[in-house]
């Protein structure tokens, strides 16, 4: 039997809620410096109720070839990333706001 979305009621290959949650939300990409002058690319903004954090995540860190983790709402990548995740991201349907 196929999972069913729980906002729509439609079978997951056809719901569209994600990608419209997608299109609604702004993402701020920004660096920030940490210990011993290390940079760091905050993606911030991403609801986490709608989006599995978790996976973006990965899927950032595989494109960018950095390490990284997603915590408190936040995806941090090691490494000055600004234009790569605003590409990723606005390929995937994400507004973003670079800083």
């Amino acid at each position: 039997m196929a999972d069913i979305c729980s906002v729509c009621g439609l079978p997951k290959e056809l719901c569209m809620c994600e990608e419209i949650a997608r299109e609604q939300q702004s993402v701020r990409i920004y660096t920030d410096s940490r210990r011993y002058g290390k940079i760091v690319t905050v993606v911030d903004g991403i609801d986490s109720t709608d989006i599995d954090i978790d996976d973006l995540a990965r899927k950032l860190k595989n494109k960018c070839a950095a390490g990284g983790t997603a915590k408190e709402g936040k995806i941090e990548l090691q490494g000055d990333h600004k234009k790569k995740v605003a590409q990723t991201l606005e390929e995937m349907g994400f507004k973003t706001e670079v800083r």
